[in-house]
């Protein structure tokens, strides 16, 4: 299992312009992602999120579940469908409690497609991912735009990542972005 700590903040295209032009070195990935669910809503219930995403070329299954520190635990594999992605997940050390609930029955719920450029720039003590993503959010036959930057710890403390992500905060004017593409795509499904 890998831990993921990382930061959102809402942004817009000039923002996120000032920014690449800042750190430059970004990189292009292509993301479509479709979120998958129990018709239940039993994975979502728990704060559980399943994935799987076409990058580039690479289609990754990805499942997170909450941690007591407030950080996701996060298992990834490569997959071409998402019972092949959980079942090999499982096997991995994810929880088994989720191929019990998704035995209920898979469903996509939600999704998203978006450009992201993405760089590694240095904290006080590692590093750290920059990603700027901008595109759609997707559910129940709406869409909804996506423009966002992310910074997620790669080496170091959780610490240094989050002094770099609030003095990026303070300098560009960024809001926090409290809820997961995710959470926001269901909202959207789900008419909220």
């Amino acid at each position: 299992m890998g831990r993921e700590f990382e930061l959102k903040f809402a942004a817009t295209n000039q923002v996120q312009a000032a920014i690449r032009q800042e750190f430059g070195g970004f990189r292009e990935i292509s993301m479509e992602t479709t979120y998958f669910d129990t018709a239940g809503g039993a994975l979502s219930d728990r704060r559980v999120t399943l994935r799987l995403r076409k990058e580039n070329e690479n289609s990754i299954c990805t499942l997170k579940t909450p941690l007591p520190d407030g950080s996701r635990g996060e298992w990834e594999c490569q997959a071409a469908e998402i019972l092949d992605g959980l079942n090999t997940l499982v096997a991995l050390g994810a929880p088994k409690e989720v191929a019990i609930l998704a035995a209920q029955g898979l469903q996509p719920v939600c999704g998203a497609k978006f450009m992201r450029l993405v760089t590694e720039v240095s904290t006080a003590d590692g590093t750290a991912e920059l990603a700027l993503d901008s595109g759609i959010l997707l559910g129940g036959g709406k869409e909804t735009a996506l423009c966002e930057v992310e910074v997620e710890l790669k080496s170091g403390s959780d610490r240094a990542t989050l002094a770099f992500a609030d003095g990026l905060a303070a300098k560009y004017g960024l809001q926090p972005e409290n809820k997961s593409k995710f959470r926001r795509a269901l909202a959207l499904a789900k008419g909220e």
